[in-house]
């Protein structure tokens, strides 16, 4: 089990490990029509425009990743001119069934959302990461970590941050082994952040 950097060919493979641990870490596979788009939101636009803040767990195929933005509000921008456009017209509201994963999904494209800017004024980089239930308690997640934090420093990122949900205490356990501390919560969950170094 290796971690490498990302490669094109991984892109299917990226998407479908975010489908796999779309439910606050558990697989999602039976709860999108549609197993690409949840993949669109959070692997596609990381792997085109930060590849190399993408790093791979290996074992043979890829099994996890961490992907990460040096700078939130200038890949914000980028998104918004480039990457959720043709996301758009692929996807318009109304897509898919209210009250479905994939409608939730849809409405969130949509949305020009935009990461709150006193998060972003001291904590400018963000990150995703998922691995699969055969790469986890075996330190993966912690070499993925640490291997994205220097590239993040190296990029010139200070600090870096991350949110996730409420329901996903295992995850929260282990950014918090990892020295994040919690910037803001919600019933929902919350966002973490920690220096680069």
């Amino acid at each position: 089990m290796i971690i490498r950097p990302y490669e094109p060919a991984d892109t299917d493979a990226l998407y479908d490990i975010c489908l796999r641990t779309g439910d606050n870490g558990g697989d999602a596979t039976a709860l999108f029509a549609d197993p690409r788009l949840i993949g669109e939101l959070f692997v596609g636009p990381y792997v085109r425009y930060e590849p190399s803040l993408a790093f791979v767990v290996d074992d043979g195929a890829p099994a996890g990743y961490v992907l990460g933005a040096r700078d939130t509000v200038t890949f914000e921008q980028r998104c918004e001119r480039e990457w959720w456009p043709p996301l758009r017209e692929k996807y318009p509201p109304g897509s898919f069934p209210d009250g479905t994963r994939d409608a939730y999904y849809v409405e969130r494209l949509h949305e020009s959302r935009t990461a709150d800017p006193a998060i972003v004024a001291e904590y400018p980089a963000h990150l995703h990461i998922d691995l699969l239930p055969r790469t986890q308690g075996r330190g993966m997640g912690r070499a993925l970590m640490e291997r994205l934090l220097a590239a993040l420093h190296e990029a010139g990122a200070p600090a870096v941050h991350l949110g996730v949900g409420a329901a996903n205490t295992r995850a929260i356990a282990f950014y918090e082994r990892m020295g994040f501390a919690t910037l803001r919560q919600s019933p929902n969950g919350r966002t973490m952040g920690r220096p680069t170094s």
